[in-house]
C-alpha cells in the first residue's frame, strides 16, 4: 500500500489551476492553427488571428485565457493500493481555494443555486473520482465556464431512435447553442449507461485531446461524420460563419439497458482548459 498525503493534493490542485487557466493545452492550439490555414472565409479568418493571439498573449504573461476562469472539475483517477492520508475533498476544496488566490482567478461559484451568494474562493470543486488498479492518482483539472456548459444538453432517446436520433439531437444541440459557446467549440458526446452516467462520459470526453479519435473504428467514424456536419452548419468561429464551427467530436459510450438509448452533449468553447499530473 503506498501512501499519499493529501497536502500533496492540495499543491497538485492549485498548480494546475492556475497553469490550465493560463495555458492552452497544446493539441487544442495544433488544431485551432489547422483550422486557421483551412479557413476561407475573412471574417473568420480574422476572428481566429484573434483567438491565436490571445492565448499567445496569455502563454507570454501567464495570464488567464479568458475571464470566465470557470467552476473547477477536477477529476481523480485513484489507484486501489494507494492510501490518501488527510482529507481528500478538503484537500482538493483547498487546493481550489490556493490557486484561484494565488493565481489571482475569477470566482464564480456560488453557494447554493437559488439564493447565489458567492463562496468567495471558488470552491467547492466539482469532484470526480474512480478507482483503478494500480498505486498512483492521475489527477486533472479542468475549468469549466459556463457560457458553454449552459449550452449542454441530456436526452432519453428511445432503442427505436437509432444511430439516426443520436446525430439528429446532437446535431439540433449545436446548432442550437449557435454563437453562445463561443465557437470554435469541443463536442463532449456521452452515449450510453443511465442518465447520470451519460452526461459524466460527455464531460469526460472533454479532456480527451482533440487530435485523437476513439479507439473503437465505428466510433472514430461517428465522430469525424459529426465534425463535418457540424462545420458544415455555417456558424463559425464566435457565430460570424464560416467553415469552423468545431474543433472536433469526442464520442464516449457505454453498455446500457435494453429498453434505454441515453445521450448527454457537453459543449466547451475553444478555450478548452484541462492539465494532468500523476502523483
Amino acid at each position: 500500500m503506498r501512501e499519499i498525503n493529501a497536502e500533496t493534493i492540495t499543491e497538485a490542485v492549485a498548480e494546475l489551476a492556475v497553469e490550465a487557466n493560463c495555458r492552452l493545452p497544446g493539441d487544442v492550439k495544433e488544431r485551432i492553427g489547422q483550422a486557421r490555414a483551412n479557413e476561407p472565409w475573412p471574417t473568420a479568418c480574422g476572428i481566429l488571428d484573434k483567438i491565436i493571439e490571445n492565448y499567445g498573449i496569455a502563454d507570454e504573461n501567464f495570464v488567464p485565457i479568458c475571464q470566465d476562469t470557470g467552476v473547477c472539475c477536477v477529476f481523480l483517477k485513484i489507484g486501489q493500493d494507494v492510501h490518501i492520508t488527510g482529507d481528500l475533498r478538503k484537500a482538493v476544496d483547498e487546493g481550489v481555494r490556493k490557486g484561484y488566490g494565488e493565481g489571482y482567478l475569477r470566482k464564480s461559484v456560488v453557494r447554493d443555486p437559488l439564493r447565489r451568494v458567492n463562496t468567495g474562493d471558488n470552491t467547492p470543486a466539482m469532484l470526480y473520482t474512480e478507482i483503478v488498479p494500480g498505486d498512483k492518482i492521475e489527477l486533472t483539472v479542468a475549468p469549466k465556464g459556463f457560457g458553454s456548459e449552459n449550452m449542454s444538453r441530456l436526452a432519453m432517446l428511445k432503442p427505436s431512435d437509432g444511430i439516426e436520433g443520436v446525430k439528429a439531437f446532437i446535431l439540433k444541440t449545436v446548432e442550437e447553442a449557435g454563437p453562445n459557446p463561443c465557437p470554435p467549440i469541443v463536442v463532449g458526446v456521452g452515449i450510453g449507461g443511465t442518465f447520470d452516467k451519460a452526461a459524466y462520459m460527455a464531460k469526460r470526453a472533454l479532456m480527451r485531446p482533440v487530435t485523437e479519435r476513439n479507439a473503437d473504428e465505428f466510433y472514430a467514424a461517428l465522430e469525424d461524420e459529426l465534425l463535418e456536419k457540424i462545420n458544415a452548419l455555417g456558424i463559425g468561429p464566435q457565430g460570424f460563419g464560416g467553415k469552423t464551427t468545431a474543433l472536433a467530436v469526442n464520442i464516449e459510450w457505454y453498455p446500457t439497458h435494453i429498453a434505454g438509448l441515453p445521450v448527454a452533449v457537453n459543449i466547451n468553447c475553444h478555450v478548452t482548459r484541462h492539465k494532468t499530473v500523476v502523483l
